[in-house]
């Protein structure tokens, strides 16, 4: 290992919606957090690796802050929580059009019980003009002390070179921590289930997504070479909604399957043979065991 090699690990916080999972994806190059216009798509904290011969660094992209309505909504705060204690240097994302709400204060006070340093990214200042993003950073400034403070798009990819080398400057020497070639160390299963969510958030209703989970029965190599088999169980909480995630004729479930099939695809490097299922679990988000059983731990 070279002398003055840097490694260490950047936790990324804010409220649902200000576009971490996207920031996150631009950050290493490559799709490991799913992305949705819809508030808490993000449920785990998800590590993904950036790599180079100079510095390694991991992101945890936490859950949106946010006051919990049931189990799983506590779990994702605790999750959020969790990961302040366990990084290097924080990355708050706040949206540059927005000023500062409850959601904010509430991250505000508990980024107060960190002694972690702590970089305030302005993200989406291409939907903004300069003059509200400017106010907006002199309004948290005056809320606290940040090691920076750094006006980005994770969209267009404005001044995300500045962030990185920001986040990389506070990072302690020290030898990596994963191998070159990881990019995230969330296993395979992980992913595609994610991925499959996401198709199912970019298509359903609002009041549907929230409520469904998705839980990979198998994975294994077809007998056909070159092709792998994924056969997958998404659970929805009423009946109502199965209905809606199947669609007339199975026309939304299709829909669903089509996307997350290409992506995956792309993911994994070899053709696949995508079997999605719909089944009710009613109410597992207040349901300890369903909670477990999805890896929401």
């Amino acid at each position: 290992m070279d002398e003055g090699y840097k490694s260490g690990f950047a936790a990324i916080i804010g409220r649902p919606n200000v576009g971490k999972s996207t920031l996150l994806n631009a950050m290493v190059g490559e799709k490991i957090s799913i992305i949705s216009s819809k508030p808490q798509t993000t449920r785990n904290s998800i590590r993904a690796v950036y790599t180079t011969e100079h510095f390694q660094l991991a992101f945890l992209d936490t859950p949106g802050v946010h006051k919990p309505k049931n189990m799983l909504g506590e779990y994702m705060l605790a999750s959020a929580q969790a990961s302040l204690g366990e990084v290097d240097v924080i990355v708050y994302v706040v949206e540059a059009d927005a000023g500062i709400g409850r959601g904010d204060t509430y991250i505000l006070d508990m980024l107060e019980r960190v002694s972690t340093p702590i970089i305030l990214a302005v993200n989406k200042t291409d939907l903004s003009d300069r003059s509200r993003v400017d106010a907006l950073v002199e309004d948290f400034r005056a809320k606290r002390n940040f090691a920076d403070i750094i006006p980005i798009s994770a969209v267009t990819g404005h001044n995300l070179n500045i962030l990185r080398g920001a986040i990389v400057e506070k990072l302690p020497e020290g030898p990596k921590y994963f191998p070159d070639e990881m990019i995230t160390d969330q296993p395979e299963r992980f992913v595609v289930s994610e991925i499959i969510r996401e198709k199912a958030l970019l298509l359903l209703e609002q009041e549907v997504p929230h409520g469904i989970a998705v839980d990979i029965e198998q994975m294994e190599e077809d007998e056909r070479p070159g092709l792998l088999s994924i056969q997958a169980n998404i659970y929805c909480e009423k009946q109502s909604h199965k209905r809606i995630v199947i669609g007339k004729g199975g026309s939304m479930l299709k829909r669903i399957g089509t996307l997350a099939r290409k992506d995956i695809e792309s993911l994994l490097g070899c053709r696949v043979y995508l079997q999605l299922w719909v089944k009710v679990k009613k109410d597992w988000r207040n349901t300890a065991g369903s909670l477990h059983s999805f890896g929401y731990q």
